[in-house]
């Protein structure tokens, strides 16, 4: 197709995830969303996360138990400028739902590659959103733009509309161990080694612009699972046309504990709960073990703290 032939508009709005909020490939395929793969490295072999197309969870977790060197980079820049340049050959306004930028890189790339393409296709509609969302919350904003789109709301719309969206989105989860986030670096090994002495378990959640957060700290795994179950109680807002979604890293079990925990809240015996694995990408970086529970509630914005809003207003948001 030309370029001439590309500059068309379409009723149609394009959404485009990445693999960070690990949506099933099935059900995007279903939805008509697009999803990118981050590139991960295990033991020295490069891979694409494909959202367990290729390795089941149990292997990619059982080798990381053994010992396996894991570690994830950012989509380049290249590959952003090759899908958006697909797209805007395609012509459908676009809009991706971009991993935020408090955790990686990739958002600064898409960016740049936005700007690349949008050159060189001047009357193509591309928006990059910051999603401020990791894992099982962006999987959440995305499923429900879907609905958005599908109620009429422009590809300018929906990225006003996700702006204001992702601060109802709530995610709490706690880890194993610390051992993963010491390899990335994230935390020195000294406090990874006291921690798993004390048995200690993190109840860990995201700020307004998606940098992890400690919530707590809790002795034993089942108080952790106990502490995140308090907090949905605190921060859920009742509404069944909107699910709710458990996230685990080979940790069913756990994961069926607060599935029936969270059942037995008011207004949730017959809400949607999703279940699904955490992929590769945010995999390597919380380790086998992790559960996280992410629902839509209270808006996040309104529990800001004096400086975080200063913050938001300087980045005009």
């Amino acid at each position: 197709m030309d370029k001439a032939a590309s500059t068309g508009h379409s009723d149609r709005c394009r959404i485009v995830v990445d693999t960070c909020c690990d949506f099933s490939p099935e059900v995007a395929a279903n939805l008509d969303v697009d999803i990118l793969g981050f590139p991960f490295i295990i033991d020295g072999e490069e891979r694409t996360d494909d959202i367990w197309s290729s390795m089941s969870p149990k292997e990619f977790y059982d080798r990381m138990r053994a010992g396996a060197r894991v570690s994830t980079s950012a989509v380049s820049l290249g590959r952003y400028i090759e899908f958006f340049t697909e797209c805007a050959k395609e012509g459908t306004p676009t809009v991706y739902l971009c991993f935020t930028s408090a955790l990686s890189s990739s958002y600064n790339s898409a960016c740049q590659a936005a700007d690349a393409v949008r050159a060189e296709y001047p009357n193509f509609e591309l928006y990059v959103v910051d999603n401020a969302l990791p894992c099982a919350t962006g999987e959440l904003l995305a499923l429900e733009a879907v609905r958005q789109r599908s109620a009429g709301l422009t590809a300018k719309q929906l990225v006003d509309w996700a702006n204001e969206a992702k601060t109802y989105v709530h995610g709490y989860f706690t880890l194993e161990s610390f051992d993963a986030l010491a390899a990335g670096g994230r935390i020195p090994p000294a406090a990874a080694q006291l921690t798993a002495k004390l048995d200690v378990k993190p109840e860990l959640s995201y700020d307004l612009a998606g940098s992890l957060s400690l919530i707590g700290v809790n002795r034993g795994r089942k108080k952790a699972l106990k502490s995140i179950l308090k907090s949905f109680r605190e921060n859920y807002v009742p509404d069944r046309t909107m699910p709710i979604a458990i996230m685990t890293a080979d940790a069913e079990k756990d994961g069926d504990w607060l599935e029936a925990a969270v059942r037995k809240e008011e207004g949730c015996a017959d809400v949607t709960i999703i279940r699904s694995s955490v992929g590769p990408t945010i995999g390597s970086h919380v380790g086998p073990g992790m559960v996280a529970l992410a629902f839509w509630g209270k808006n996040r914005a309104d529990k800001a703290s004096l400086s975080d809003r200063i913050a938001r207003r300087v980045r005009g948001q």
